[in-house]
């Protein structure tokens, strides 16, 4: 693989550690450190449902609602990050693929089905997707429809 690649993934990698230290540095705001609390299945759920391009808007929201804007500022800064690891996912899934001469949207339904990958469920958070480099063909195929010109985006931040 091309240096790019390990850039990239460095990148993702730093990425991550600072969105750990930007939630955990908030847990301290309120007295609290990472496994204080007990591991529940509610987030575990809402990601087999979705994924966090999808799942973290609605986070978001709650928090603003809820008067937790500095959180809700730290998931902006996470959202956005996360568009940018799945674009960089996206551009060496398709680097992958071109390469060896396959379909990229043949070759994603090939290893679903080989790995038995769960079947993504929305709302799915279109606009994020499209950033992320996912293409219409794809976003059709996510929504499991014909067209999505119809269909409601979540806005990342409100």
């Amino acid at each position: 693989m091309p240096d790019a690649f390990y850039h990239n993934w460095f990148k993702v990698a730093a990425e991550e550690a600072r969105h750990f230290s930007l939630l955990s540095a908030r847990l301290a705001e309120f007295g609290h450190q990472y496994g204080d609390f007990p591991a529940h299945d509610g987030l575990w759920e809402m990601a087999e449902r979705t994924l966090g391009l999808d799942a973290s808007p609605p986070i978001r929201r709650g928090l603003a609602q809820a008067g937790d804007h500095a959180s809700a500022a730290i998931l902006d800064v996470i959202i956005h990050d996360e568009i940018g690891h799945v674009l960089i996912g996206n551009h060496w899934f398709r680097h992958l693929c071109s390469e060896s001469g396959a379909d990229p949207h043949t070759t994603y339904v090939q290893l679903a089905e080989q790995y038995h990958a769960p079947k993504l469920r929305g709302p799915f958070n279109f606009e994020a997707r499209r950033d992320a480099g996912f293409d219409e063909a794809e976003l059709r195929a996510f929504a499991g429809v014909d067209d999505i010109g119809s269909i409601q985006t979540a806005p990342i931040s409100q």
